[in-house]
């Protein structure tokens, strides 16, 4: 499941998550300078507003035109998996602490009180935490790592005797995703909101707190369609998740694919 289990992400860094997308190893000065632009813009934009900033809006920002970021990003999923390219390292110091703590409750606090911060504080990660965007380089692995954390934190709990014994790792992610999609509207209301509701969350995982349970959980296939179809919900019309990066809206179908300023006839054409 790429968006209920991955709980991190984070600005772009030099390599893509998990192997992700890299820029190419030759670019002249102002093609770098205009992909730096690009992901500087996005990133900001994404913070902001989420992962459904339309793309000629970004290129728009950041001074350069629609084809320019289209030959750096041919597809929204390659400039997320850019923007936020340091989300492995993220996850993996935030694992390494919690893996490292003895008390597994107190390490399960920790663990998602670390992501809440940084979903509280940018609606990028905030989409790329509760949707399912599977086509994002490097996702799937950040997710199966957080996964498996979180399945590990929750069987050393239950054997310490602090979680109850008949609730699953996917009843705590269920509950977690949920709670990171109201994020945005809690935050305008007061930034530390969710750390209530994350404490009201973990209290009905304590042993203390157990009732019998109505129905059984679900699986985590089911999961991960639920969320699979948030996402396809909640993707602009012209942007389909699994499509190129939408179509420039101030150029014509039979646009160039370079620009002039960008790239001169003579140029190499590894812009």
């Amino acid at each position: 499941m790429a968006v209920s289990r991955t709980g991190l992400g984070g600005p772009g860094g030099s390599g893509g998550p998990g192997g992700g997308p890299r820029p190419p190893a030759r670019l002249r000065l102002d093609a770098r300078r205009n992909r730096d632009l690009l992901l500087a813009t996005a990133r900001d934009l994404f913070a902001r507003h989420g992962l459904d900033v339309p793309l000629d809006q970004i290129a728009k920002e950041a001074g350069v035109g629609n084809a320019t970021l289209y030959r750096h990003f041919p597809t929204r999923q390659a400039l997320v998996g850019e923007v936020f390219a340091n989300a492995a390292n993220l996850l993996a110091e935030a694992v390494d602490e919690a893996l490292a703590t003895e008390d597994a409750w107190s390490a399960i606090e920790c663990y998602f009180e670390r992501i809440l911060e940084l979903v509280a504080a940018d609606r990028g990660i905030n989409d790329l935490v509760t949707r399912a965007v599977p086509t994002v380089p490097g996702l799937l692995g950040i997710s199966r790592r957080n996964a498996a954390t979180v399945r590990s934190l929750v069987a050393r709990a239950q054997e310490q005797g602090t979680m109850r014994a008949d609730v699953t790792t996917m009843d705590l992610l269920f509950g977690f995703g949920a709670l990171c999609r109201v994020l945005p509207a809690a935050t305008e209301l007061r930034p530390d909101l969710w750390r209530r509701h994350l404490a009201l969350l973990l209290d009905g995982f304590r042993t203390r707190a157990a009732h019998p349970l109505p129905v059984p959980p679900v699986g985590e296939e089911r999961l991960d369609r639920m969320f699979a179809e948030l996402w396809a919900a909640d993707t602009p019309a012209d942007t389909p998740a699994d499509t190129p990066a939408d179509t420039p809206t101030d150029a014509p179908a039979d646009a160039p694919t370079h620009e002039p300023t960008d790239t001169p006839a003579d140029a190499p054409t590894d812009t």
